[in-house]
């Protein structure tokens, strides 16, 4: 299969457009990372230069199907319910599975854009979601709203080469309101209902710490 025609399939292609803000990927040093097995994978120490000190960071729960906003004391400030893969989790390109580990939002896009905006390949497509547009193009992966890009921070393991969030292209994004979410059913994002991501953008920057964890 043709790389255009696999990464449309996914909602996506591999055009480059420019983001609304993005956090440049300038990583200090890398160090071997125990919890990944200390085969060559690595952490950034700093994750990226100039990472904002004490800003909320981002976990994602696949067990429970919800993502929780933290403060920079751990302390939960609000939870959300999300649909992650249906695949299940996993880092390979061409999987459709969620990826797990350290991440930070590369970048965020979509402000200013209306509810149900609809994005294909990171662009507003002019149209806002309706169940009447939905039937005109049954089957079609939604992303409406806001996009927050991520970007793996463990080298090895959901960062470079066939294992990389960014280059997969996995968004924290909005999914119509018919979507169940409480469980698995992405193409390899997580799905947030266009209420609570509004919500979700207006709160965390460029350069955010995003965990994803079983």
């Amino acid at each position: 299969m043709q790389r255009g025609a696999r990464n449309r399939r996914q909602g996506t292609d591999d055009r480059e457009p420019t983001p609304i803000l993005t956090f440049p990927l300038k990583g200090k040093e890398l160090i071997p990372s125990p919890s990944r097995g200390g085969v060559g994978i690595g952490l950034f120490t700093s994750l990226i230069d100039g990472l904002a000190r004490g800003q909320m960071k981002i976990s994602v729960h696949i067990g429970s199907q919800q993502l929780e906003l933290l403060d920079d004391f751990g302390q939960v400030l609000r939870r959300y319910p999300v649909s992650t893969a249906a695949n299940g989790v996993g880092e390979e390109y061409g999987s459709f599975c969620t990826p797990r580990g350290q991440h930070i939002i590369r970048a965020k896009i979509g402000a200013g854009q209306p509810l149900n905006t609809v994005f294909v390949s990171r662009r507003p497509t002019g149209e806002i979601y309706t169940p009447q547009l939905n039937e005109q193009h049954p089957g079609r992966d939604w992303m409406l709203t806001r996009l927050l890009w991520l970007s793996g921070c463990e080298v090895g393991f959901n960062r470079l080469g066939t294992r990389d969030t960014m280059r997969r292209y996995i968004y924290i994004h909005g999914t119509p309101d018919s979507t169940e979410l409480g469980k698995p059913g992405s193409k390899g994002c997580v799905r947030m209902r266009n209420a609570d991501l509004l919500a979700l953008f207006d709160n965390v920057k460029a350069g955010t710490e995003v965990h994803i964890a079983e």
